[in-house]
């Protein structure tokens, strides 16, 4: 009886403590709140997915916290783009072991996608954020535009690597990761085509953007894009580059300026001051979308809803 109580006893305490200490460390971490919903939807009931931006934050000047830095070391897989994005968490990635990781930027297939950044502005972008980062290749976004969650196709990619990652670190949840994964690329389908219908009439229609983010999701779907105020939204545009946008909303009458929910400076507002110019906001990061399985799919259509609200003036 002793013997059996004993084992009982074991078995609870392993139960237990092997569940605090899987519920301590089984954990996606995300960078960033949109990969964070590609992470969720993969590992949905496999485990938890956790995103290290809070709201409202700006993936351009934010600082890891030691919680941030302690997150990242006991995580099952950390997923995010890469040193030129995210630049503040890129000495503690390193730390962190291969099969443990996923580079957006450094998966196979993404390299053709990459889009080229605008080097306007480049050399001020450079200054505000070496922060003791060595070596050309590490200065912020580097020769492309890192804002790889607004393709479709880099998501998908992103999806695979994750599911393949997480299936060679928990094979015994195999057939659930892979309906997953399955579920996310159907649901990824879906949102894909409705977006692409609900953008398709705005082709051809000019606005600009306050930051340069969104080339990808701009070329994915055939937007038109004139141009943007400012590289990086840390650094304020200079007079010359308001002017010259000011000019371009007269001269070429385009239907919208775009702030985002970070960011509402009172430039945007002065430029299209006294100009039929409407105004949106654009939000890339996606805001008030809460991680889940359909989550990525509703970051793309809130966007596309962002674009035709004020392209089409309702």
């Amino acid at each position: 009886m002793l013997h059996k109580n004993t084992l009982l006893c074991a078995a609870v305490s392993a139960a237990l403590f092997g569940g605090a200490a899987q519920t301590a460390n089984a954990a996606v971490v995300a960078s960033l709140k949109p990969l964070g919903f590609i992470a969720s939807a993969i590992a949905d009931g496999v485990t938890e997915t956790e995103i290290l931006l809070p709201d409202g934050a700006s993936e351009h000047d934010y600082s890891l916290r030691p919680s941030d830095v302690k997150r990242l070391q006991n995580a099952d897989l950390v997923f995010w783009v890469g040193p030129d994005m995210e630049a503040f968490m890129a000495k503690s990635a390193q730390q962190i072991p291969e099969k443990k990781r996923v580079t957006m930027a450094e998966l196979e297939g993404v390299k053709p996608l990459l889009i080229k950044g605008d080097e306007e502005d480049e050399h001020a972008h450079e200054e505000a954020h070496q922060h003791g980062e060595k070596g050309e290749a590490h200065h912020h976004h580097g020769d492309y535009n890192m804002h790889l969650w607004l393709s479709p196709e880099i998501a998908q990619l992103s999806a695979v690597a994750i599911h393949d990652k997480l299936v060679e670190l928990m094979p015994q949840s195999r057939a659930k990761l892979d309906a997953n994964l399955q579920a996310f690329e159907a649901s990824l389908a879906k949102a894909d085509k409705q977006v692409g219908t609900e953008l398709a009439p705005l082709k051809g229609k000019g606005y600009f953007v306050f930051h340069d983010a969104y080339g990808y999701f701009e070329k994915h779907y055939g937007l038109t894009p004139l141009g943007h105020f400012t590289v990086n939204p840390e650094i304020q545009p200079g007079a010359q580059r308001l002017h010259e946008i000011r000019t371009q909303l007269v001269e070429q009458k385009a239907a919208c300026v775009f702030a985002e929910p970070q960011f509402r400076p009172a430039v945007v507002e002065s430029v299209a001051r006294g100009t039929s110019v409407r105004m949106g906001t654009l939000d890339p990061l996606g805001t008030s979308i809460k991680p889940g399985k359909e989550s990525y799919a509703q970051f793309l259509s809130t966007l596309s809803n962002q674009y035709a609200s004020c392209l089409k003036g309702e």
